[in-house]
């Protein structure tokens, strides 16, 4: 990409990564901005991201369609089961969020989302910097698509590469 051209994704274009757990198409990535990655992620029924935190990176999201339960402030007590249930100490609760709600996490919050209906849910996610979250999305799909219940060890690991306090577990149908 020049200087004098931009960038047009067309609908339904941009590289698939897809395993049961989730399907994530890769709109601009590093080759293309210099400030952030940017993805369109179907989120299926029981997908729970779980509740993680990054140092350096911050993040947006933005829902497209269906329903997430979200979450995106640092809870009174970070308990490692359900973030769900987590409160933070000004009375801030997860929110159901629909179709037109964003979703804007800085570098030090923790956040989360998932997916508690049938109907699968559709997001625009957007991560700076690039590329980490392109590599993570890639390697993290690799491990969810073998199969099974997924590997919590090998999780842990790539998170912890790619800037990724896991505080409570992933967990997909």
């Amino acid at each position: 990409m020049s200087a004098t051209e931009g960038l047009l994704v067309p609908p339904g274009h941009g590289r698939i990564v897809q395993t049961p757990a989730q399907r994530v198409t890769f709109k601009v990535t590093g080759t293309h901005s210099r400030t952030a990655s940017t993805f369109e992620v179907e989120v299926p029924p029981g997908f729970d991201v779980g509740a993680h935190v990054h140092t350096r990176s911050e993040e947006l999201f933005y829902v497209l369609e269906g329903e997430l339960d979200v979450l995106a402030f640092e809870p009174r007590v970070r308990t490692p089961d359900n973030w769900q249930r987590w409160e933070s100490s000004s009375g801030t609760r997860v929110v159901r969020a629909t179709p037109g709600t964003l979703i804007a996490v800085p570098p030090g919050c923790p956040h989360a989302f998932a997916n508690p209906t049938d109907t699968p849910a559709r997001m625009f996610f957007q991560a700076s910097p690039p590329p980490d979250h392109e590599r993570y999305f890639e390697e993290l799909l690799e491990i969810l698509g073998s199969g099974g219940p997924p590997d919590h060890a090998a999780i842990e690991e790539l998170r912890a590469r790619y800037d990724i306090e896991q505080l409570t577990p992933l967990k997909h149908r």
